[in-house]
């Protein structure tokens, strides 16, 4: 047996409770993980509330990263043994003190790194990656917006695109977020709230535009996101936190700029889909994260229990990055 943290029913942060519930047993491609961290993400804002259901065969409890000690390996697992330090990106169940993960979804933690900073990488470094350099095809000499640059995807993807020879522009709800993300290496800092983005982008380029767009706004930002495109611009999506269904698309416009409209979800990704992506980032960014020049913010680590307060405050937005939950007694 292990303890967990289940809704009891959808709703609220309080839904969430902690309880005894059976280890799970490895398949023969999966890695069994003595969880000491655990990420918290809005998916799992949005599977508490009942908005977004785990895939056919993954837990049902709620939690995609965690940071942990092997102790089983499947059957058909190789190059990985018990007692390897893993940070691994998991299909649900993280919420818990044992989680079972594809082996191929599972990364070492980067040099230096302790449980938590391990368990605040896998959701927003995979997402940033496959979305921002795969789907959106970021090079270096290029331009990149970032929406929303003080939460854990937009810190990743500004430190990243900064990383990779990208000139990054962001927007955050407030002078402190916009702050942090000039630290983080943003070139310029929008406040939403005061400013309309699409304005000052135009500014900030002599009217040319940035080459793409990482959105998690949605449909309320739809058209300003096109407005703020160069020629051969690329939209990414990867969220669409206030709305997914837009109203009016000027096709005309998108042909005749050369754009295009892509994004991603992580989740229903293949175990192979999902270790490509995996093989990427350990060859070209664990690197960047043992050298320090990037890696998570970490806002604040609550303890399993209080996974409830946690998801409060993810939800309240203020908070600037990551935020983690300490499962190892």
């Amino acid at each position: 047996m292990m303890k967990a943290i289940v809704a009891r029913e959808p709703g609220g942060p309080g839904v969430l409770q902690i309880t005894e519930t059976a280890r799970p047993v490895p398949a023969a491609d999966e890695l069994l993980v003595r969880v000491q961290a655990a990420g918290v993400n809005r998916p799992d804002v949005l599977q508490r509330k009942g908005q977004y259901p785990p895939p056919p065969g993954a837990s049902p409890l709620i939690g995609l990263e965690v940071a942990g000690e092997v102790v089983e390996t499947g059957a058909a697992v190789s190059g990985w043994k018990p007692g390897n330090r893993v940070t691994a990106l998991a299909n649900g169940g993280g919420y818990a003190q044992y989680c079972a993960v594809p082996a191929t979804q599972c990364l070492p933690w980067p040099a230096g790194y302790d449980a938590i900073r391990a368990a605040a990488l896998p959701e927003t470094f995979f997402t940033v990656w496959a979305n921002l350099f795969g789907h959106g095809r970021l090079a270096p000499g290029e331009s990149v917006l970032v929406h929303g640059g003080s939460s854990g995807i937009g810190t990743t993807a500004i430190q990243l695109a900064r990383e990779f020879g990208a000139t990054v522009y962001a927007t955050a709800g407030s002078e402190a977020k916009c702050a942090a993300c000039l630290r983080l290496g943003a070139s310029a800092a929008i406040n939403y709230r005061e400013a309309d983005f699409g304005v000052r982008i135009a500014e900030l380029t002599a009217g040319r535009g940035v080459d793409v767009v990482l959105d998690l706004v949605g449909a309320p930002y739809f058209e300003r996101n096109l407005r703020s495109l160069a020629m051969d611009g690329r939209l990414v999506e990867v969220a669409t936190q206030l709305g997914a269904v837009v109203e009016k698309l000027d096709l005309f416009y998108v042909m005749r700029k050369r754009l295009v409209i892509t994004g991603s979800t992580m989740r229903p990704r293949t175990a192979a889909e999902k270790g490509a992506i995996a093989t990427a980032l350990r060859e070209r960014v664990w690197p960047v994260l043992a050298a320090g020049r990037c890696g998570p913010v970490v806002h604040a680590v609550f303890p399993l229990a209080e996974a409830a307060k946690a998801h409060a405050l993810m939800e309240s937005g203020a908070h600037i990055g990551k935020i983690v939950l300490w499962v190892a007694d």
